[in-house]
C-alpha cells in the first residue's frame, strides 16, 4: 500500500559522535519504530549489523544480543563503539516512506543530512563507511565523488581534510550475501583503518 498522506518522518535519533571517532558509519534511515529492539542505530533484530560486528571483533555473532536474544544490548554497543572510535548516523534527516516497510527503495529523502556538520564535530575522523546503496548515493552526491565498488574505497577531499569513503554491503537480510562474506568486507575496512587491533 502506498503512503498517500506524505507523512514526513524526522530522524528519531541524535547522531552518535564519540569525540575520538576516526570513522563515521552512515546508513540511510532507521526502520519504523515497531521494528525496533532497542533505542539505537540498526535496531531491527532482523538486521545483521551488530551480528557482523560480533562476528568480526569477538568471533561470536550473538555477542551484542541481550541474554534472552530478543534485543541488541545498547549499553554494551555504546561502550564498544566509544572505545573503538566509531561514530554513527544516517544520510537522511527526514524522509517519506512510500510503502509501509524499511526498504531503501521506498524511501523518499526530503532532507539529506549535512555530513559536513557531523564531520566538524569529529575532527579525528578519517573515513566514512556507507552501509547500503542509498547511503552511498547520498554521500557521493554530497562530496561529488564517484562511487567505489562494494568492498572498495575512494578518496574524498573536503575543506582541509582528506578522507576515504568505504562502500560496504547492506547489513539487511534482503541484501543477498552471506553474513560471513559481509563480515569479511567490513573486517577489511576496519583492518585498513587500524580498528581491528
Amino acid at each position: 500500500m502506498y503512503n498517500t498522506s506524505n507523512n514526513i518522518e524526522q530522524h528519531p535519533l541524535e547522531p552518535f559522535l564519540p569525540s575520538n571517532a576516526s570513522v563515521l558509519m552512515l546508513g540511510s534511515f532507521p526502520p519504523q519504530r515497531k521494528r525496533w529492539s532497542m533505542d539505537f542505530f540498526y535496531p531491527n533484530l532482523q538486521n545483521d549489523m551488530w551480528r557482523i560486528f560480533g562476528y568480526i571483533f569477538f568471533n561470536d555473532r550473538e555477542y551484542f544480543l541481550t541474554e534472552n536474544k530478543k534485543a541488541f544490548n545498547k549499553t554494551l554497543l555504546e561502550a564498544f563503539l566509544k572505545e573503538k572510535g566509531i561514530a554513527l548516523y544516517d544520510t537522511a534527516s527526514s524522509v517519506i516512506r512510500l510503502q509501509d516497510n524499511a526498504s531503501d527503495k521506498f524511501l523518499e529523502v526530503v532532507e539529506p543530512t549535512d555530513i559536513g556538520l557531523l564531520l566538524k564535530q569529529i575532527p579525528q575522523c578519517k573515513a566514512i563507511i556507507t552501509t547500503g546503496q542509498k547511503a552511498t548515493d547520498l554521500v557521493c552526491e554530497y562530496f561529488s565523488v564517484k562511487q567505489p565498488a562494494i568492498g572498495n574505497k575512494t578518496e574524498i577531499n573536503y575543506l582541509d581534510r582528506q578522507l576515504f569513503l568505504y562502500r560496504m554491503p547492506s547489513s539487511s537480510r534482503a541484501y543477498p550475501l552471506k553474513l560471513e562474506k559481509k563480515s569479511e568486507l567490513y573486517a577489511q575496512a576496519f583492518n585498513d583503518l587500524n580498528i581491528l587491533h
